[in-house]
């Protein structure tokens, strides 16, 4: 079958995978160290997950009664482009990632005589779950092809005699038509072509992590494990997505045939199956670096905690940085909660103020910290000493390019309220914004103008470390607000989107709304945002030296 898609249509991902590729190039650019390449492939993994959602392609394959409705992608089209761009795009993300790795800078460079297999780096018992759920997907892609198609059965208007055979008489109401579908034969061969696609994607992936060239910043067990854990996300992503493939045919087979017994509900087993699968890739343990996990064993928070030669103040910033992300993250959790299932239409405003008041309470507690810190153990007479790099570039340039989300998304929805008398959420958005820029800017000024720590005893650096734990936190939570509130606007006028962007003369006029399937992304990126902790920095806190017998401790 013929598919007709725009050139224009690739505009867009090429964009965004310079974007990502200048991101994770950034991450290991200016200090290509074990930690920095850790964070680079987390980030590959994440956004390799966001990139990987199926949401938009569930209903592939549904005829909906109502074209004016919510639609289904159903055109040959409509199911080429939900299908094939995340599963594209997962693929590219987890290229590019190897790609960005930087080259050797060294005068000599060390060769292996060894040749790099794939089996070498594949965790076994990942690969062969993979497999079987690549397998039980086919055998469900095979089954849907047997399946017949059927056409929508339209609402009967009152007064007019039920459909032939009907079991339920005229009651003078409207009565409740019935989704149809295509064929089963033609949405399998789009579900098994694109299980293809990822099979052979995930193949050339894994080739080119066994033949990448080895990292010289590393050393030959780390450069060993950081391709296991490219392997283990990659695994990991493309099983959710086989999955994901199978839920959207259990979705079609679901669905009633027209007949005199109608049916206005039915449940997918495979998505409770797809559920499992995603829930259980999310806790599969990932490999960590050999020489991070010696170093995580003498700077983690419960050992700095309980260690006695740790400064009170680097317990109470330990213990500040836990509340922070325990709160932070429950509070986001259950107002995107509120967002996608709410118990009643509430004033669209309110989830940007909510968002708002989330991120401000963060702001006010970590400069609360602050306060607390120079209160009980700042005084006048020592040195104030500011980090070298308060940020790191890859954060800021996370944080900058976050603030240009929530930029976009304004100017999203204020373009698409233009109704006099419809419903306005970025008014709110954009006032929040400016107190939540006040008031991170109040914080930085608190951290920046706090009393230093006294460096006796061993304490050396323990002042700019603080202030360096105490910055990144801030920049991570304004970061965090920004894709909040971005998902925010997006979820609550995702309907506006067709006001911005007119739909095209067809069958089926109007497609899924991307906003609502985007806004879904950034929201779970800021909860991710939110919580992640600043393990990385623990190592700049140092440790002062053990109290003598009659000595108090530092």
């Amino acid at each position: 079958m013929y598919v007709n898609l725009p050139p224009l249509l690739f505009l867009g991902p090429a964009v965004g995978a310079v974007i990502v590729y200048l991101f994770l190039r950034l991450q290991v650019w200016s200090k290509p160290d074990a930690q920095s390449i850790a964070s680079h492939g987390l980030w590959v993994g994440i956004i390799g997950w966001m990139a990987s959602s199926l949401q938009g392609a569930m209903n592939a394959g549904i005829l909906r009664v109502n074209p004016v409705g919510a639609s289904a992608p159903s055109t040959p089209e409509q199911i080429a482009g939900a299908l094939g761009w995340p599963i594209l795009a997962c693929l590219a993300v987890h290229a590019l990632g190897q790609l960005s790795y930087p080259a050797p800078k060294a005068p000599r460079r060390y060769a292996e005589l060894t040749v790099r297999r794939i089996r070498d780096f594949l965790p076994r018992k990942l690969a062969w779950t993979t497999a079987a759920i690549f397998a039980g997907s086919a055998l469900v892609i095979a089954w849907i092809a047997t399946l017949p198609g059927h056409t929508p059965v339209l609402p009967t208007p009152p007064g007019q005699a039920p459909p032939l055979g009907s079991v339920y008489p005229d009651n003078g109401y409207m009565g409740q038509g019935q989704e149809g579908r295509i064929p089963g034969w033609e949405l399998a061969s789009w579900l098994g072509g694109a299980l293809l696609v990822l099979a052979v994607g995930t193949w050339l992936t894994l080739v080119l992590i066994a033949r990448r060239r080895q990292l010289e910043t590393l050393d030959g067990e780390d450069n060993r494990t950081i391709r296991a854990i490219a392997t283990n996300r990659l695994l990991r992503t493309v099983a959710t997505i086989a999955a994901g493939l199978a839920a959207i045919a259990g979705n079609f087979a679901a669905q009633p045939s027209p007949g005199a017994l109608w049916q206005s509900s039915w449940f997918n087993v495979l998505g409770l199956v797809n559920m499992v699968v995603l829930l259980v890739m999310w806790w599969w343990r990932v490999p960590e670096l050999p020489s991070l996990l010696r170093v995580a064993k003498t700077t983690s928070a419960a050992t700095l905690r309980a260690d006695p030669r740790t400064h009170p103040a680097a317990r109470l910033s330990i213990s500040l940085g836990a509340a922070l992300g325990v709160v932070g993250g429950l509070t986001l959790a259950a107002g995107y909660a509120a967002i996608l299932f709410p118990p009643r239409p509430p004033a669209v405003w309110a989830f940007p103020v909510l968002t708002g008041v989330v991120v401000l309470l963060l702001l006010a507690a970590i400069a609360a910290g602050e306060l607390l810190v120079d209160r009980n153990y700042g005084t006048s007479d020592a040195p104030l000493h500011w980090p070298r790099q308060p940020v790191s570039k890859g954060l800021l340039s996370f944080a900058i390019g976050s603030a240009m989300v929530l930029a976009v998304a304004v100017a999203f929805a204020a373009a698409a309220e233009v109704q006099p008398f419809g419903p306005k959420a970025w008014p709110a958005a954009v006032l929040v914004s400016v107190v939540v820029a006040l008031v991170g800017a109040g914080a930085i000024l608190a951290v920046r103008r706090r009393r230093g720590i006294p460096e006796t005893g061993g304490n050396a650096g323990l002042d700019a470390a603080l202030r360096a734990i105490s910055m990144y936190r801030i920049v991570r939570t304004l970061a965090a607000y920004c894709l909040g509130q971005a998902a925010t606007l997006l979820i609550s006028t995702g309907n506006a989107w067709y006001g911005v962007f007119p739909p095209a003369p067809g069958p089926d006029p109007l497609g899924p709304s991307p906003a609502v399937p985007i806004g879904m992304v950034l929201a779970i990126m800021a909860l991710l945002v939110a919580v992640t902790p600043v393990r990385s920095l623990f190592r700049t806190i140092p440790r002062g030296r053990a109290a003598k017998q009659g000595e108090p401790a530092q």
